[in-house]
């Protein structure tokens, strides 16, 4: 079986959506948990128009990574892969990771391409080196339970980069596929994530660029890269 963890936090908007894409897979044993972040919108009342079987947990809002460990703790997966609200999965997404993890024994989690908004990201195969040099791996992997060691949540931003380096610490390694398996909504709620181009847009000026690089210089000394 595996563990969907969707950790929500004033994600009326996009909810639906996701939920629809999660119970749309053509793999079907799954165990759906929402963990609501101490969300200050009518979360629950999004949340009736949904077809499928899920179970919601409330907790005072601590940030997603406290939202996804949570969320562990009550799954019961072989298995487990954490999905922002707003992301929007290709109906064949769990079935392909899923059965990239079965064909490879060895590998601790498998991940994809995806589509952030308008723009494709096509990542690479899975190496350590490439990992210390920038974040390229999506929180939204297959990750056997095994070797999930859990999000720090000291880390508010980046958390996917800390997760991957940790587990790659300890000889895990990805099985990538190329194909892009789903897309972040850019719109609708911004996803943990915020993909490196964005750096780059010369007229970029918010708040919430300098908290990623703070982010990125913790992980760096944290891991020692």
């Amino acid at each position: 079986m595996i563990s969907v963890i969707i950790p929500a936090y004033n994600a009326t908007k996009t909810i639906g959506a996701c939920l629809k894409s999660v119970f749309a897979q053509s793999y079907k044993d799954i165990e759906v948990i929402i963990v609501n972040d101490g969300s200050t919108d009518d979360l629950n009342s999004a949340l009736l128009c949904v077809t499928g079987k899920f179970v919601v947990y409330e907790q005072d809002n601590q940030g997603a990574p406290a939202a996804r460990n949570f969320g562990f703790k009550q799954s019961h997966g072989e298995s487990v892969i954490f999905l922002d609200a707003d992301i929007i999965m290709n109906p064949k997404m769990l079935e392909k990771l899923h059965l990239a993890l079965k064909a490879d024994p060895e590998a601790a989690f498998a991940y994809s391409s995806f589509y952030w908004g308008w723009k494709k990201f096509k990542l690479w195969l899975f190496s350590y080196e490439k990992l210390k040099e920038m974040p390229y791996i999506h929180t939204s992997a297959l990750i056997r339970r095994e070797v999930f060691p859990g999000f720090d949540i000291g880390i508010k931003k980046f958390q996917d980069w800390d997760l991957f380096l940790t587990i790659a610490e300890n000889d895990g390694k990805g099985v990538f596929i190329a194909e892009p398996l789903f897309k972040v909504t850019a719109k609708g709620t911004m996803s943990s994530w915020l993909p490196s181009f964005v750096y780059r847009l010369p007229f970029l000026r918010f708040r919430a660029k300098d908290k990623y690089l703070e982010a990125k210089e913790i992980i760096r000394k944290k891991h020692r890269i």
